[in-house]
């Protein structure tokens, strides 16, 4: 399974693997069963090439396990493990991974990084994650913010940027996500994942919360205007999906695999609401 375009036959190379599975994690929170039968539903599914990776932490490995055990796939779950025991349970929680390697691919495994991401740090994430495997590090948005973006693209792994989450301090701004892809734009050859809030295609302010998501579709068009010298804050705060949407259908194949190789994918709790809204705009 490709984690970045040309990707399956049939699905357009901007959205090829775009849409990496959370179900499991707020403000999804299905079970293990659900989770795992929606995602398996949908990689047989009409869109099954707009699916990446199926997300699932580090201490839920023997709960994910046992249920794939009863479903018995014809082939391995593409799995990214998200570290929620610490970088010290990553060797263990990769070993009983490789120890199923009938029902478990490991493709990414992703962990938050520490307040100051030191070099010693990335070294042993380096050291705990095979070659093969992506390494995806998320440096906590604040003073240095940046500088540990920049860390963390010099060591081989890919920085991760939280677009939302519960709270209002979890979003970052649109300076603040314009200059992260600057920085990561910026060096040739890296590449960043999303996580948080993007479910939806274009920009919004959620009428529960208030608060103002990041649209995927915004991003996409962002790191698009970031390669060729556009505006990219413009891109990011734009509600006018009909516009994103035709700006996203000129992008020629070459230009959307360039966007692709510098957005990899993004977490999203829902696999429908990102379909839905590509379909509405008529971009699938």
């Amino acid at each position: 399974m490709e984690l970045t375009p040309p990707g399956p036959r049939g699905t357009p190379p901007l959205f090829a693997r775009l849409v990496d599975d959370s179900a499991l994690f707020p403000p999804g929170d299905a079970t293990m069963p659900e989770a795992l039968k929606a995602y398996f539903e949908n990689r047989a599914g009409e869109h099954a090439g707009v699916l990446g990776v199926f997300l699932c932490q580090a201490s839920r490995l023997p709960e994910l396990i046992t249920e794939l055990i009863k479903i018995k796939p014809k082939e391995p779950l593409p799995l990214s493990l998200i570290i929620d025991t610490g970088l010290g349970g990553v060797p263990k929680a990769i070993s009983i991974v490789e120890s199923r390697s009938e029902l478990l691919a490991l493709r990414m495994v992703e962990m938050p990084a520490p307040s100051d991401v030191d070099e010693v740090w990335l070294e042993r994430v380096s050291e705990f994650v095979p070659e093969d495997v992506v390494r995806v590090v998320e440096p906590r948005r604040g003073v240095g913010w940046l500088d540990g973006v920049r860390r963390v693209i010099e060591h081989g792994s890919w920085p991760k940027i939280r677009c939302g989450g519960l709270s209002r301090e979890n979003f970052p701004s649109i300076d603040e996500v314009a200059d992260f892809l600057s920085v990561v734009a910026g060096v040739e050859g890296a590449t960043f994942k999303a996580t948080n809030s993007l479910h939806r295609a274009v920009r919004h302010a959620d009428p529960e919360s208030g608060f103002e998501h990041h649209g995927f579709l915004n991003l996409l068009v962002a790191s698009a205007r970031c390669l060729s010298g556009g505006n990219v804050r413009e891109a990011l705060g734009s509600t006018d999906g009909e516009q994103l949407a035709e700006e996203a259908r000129r992008l020629s194949d070459d230009a959307a695999k360039a966007v692709r190789a510098l957005f990899a994918s993004y977490a999203s709790a829902s696999f429908e609401q990102p379909i839905g809204d590509l379909q509405d705009l008529g971009l699938l």
